[in-house]
């Protein structure tokens, strides 16, 4: 079957393969469960905790470290039909949540991904109304890829 999406996955610390494919999975349930156009594109970056607190400072002016980021595309890119827009995850941050979460890091990958991706759609959890609208989505598509699983949101 052909992916109607297109998923660009740039890895600047050592992944397992599995969590590659799980957070592609994560953004295609998402694109595919929001009805977004096919041959959209995403980029993901897989960083360390440094790069994603720079690309925190350098965008959205707070100097922390984060565990995901999200930039939704603004013109078109020259030569790309549809592009969503670009996710930073920092994989070390991942890998303690996961651990404090008791789940495994795939899971917690595929929370960002789906977070981060609704994010890159428009949605946002500013009010008590946009959260539960935006957990709601997160979590229907978590159980899609999962089964379901225990711990379905991320804490700001």
């Amino acid at each position: 079957m052909m992916n109607l999406f297109h998923v660009n996955i740039n890895v600047e610390v050592p992944v397992e393969e599995e969590w590659v494919t799980s957070i592609q999975q994560a953004v295609f349930a998402t694109l595919e469960h929001e009805g977004v156009q096919p041959n959209t594109e995403v980029t993901v970056l897989l960083a360390d905790d440094r790069q994603l607190s720079d690309l925190n400072q350098e965008f959205m002016g707070s100097k922390r470290a984060t565990d995901v980021l999200s930039f939704p595309a603004g013109d078109p890119m020259p030569g790309v039909d549809h592009y969503l827009g670009d996710i930073a995850i920092s994989i070390p941050r991942a890998r303690y949540q996961a651990g404090e979460a008791g789940h495994s890091v795939s899971d917690e990958l595929r929370l960002l991904a789906v977070h981060a991706t609704l994010h890159l759609i428009g949605y946002d959890h500013a009010t008590p109304e946009e959260e539960r609208q935006m957990w709601s989505i997160q979590g229907i598509v978590i159980s899609s890829l999962t089964g379901g699983m225990a711990e379905n949101t991320i804490e700001r």
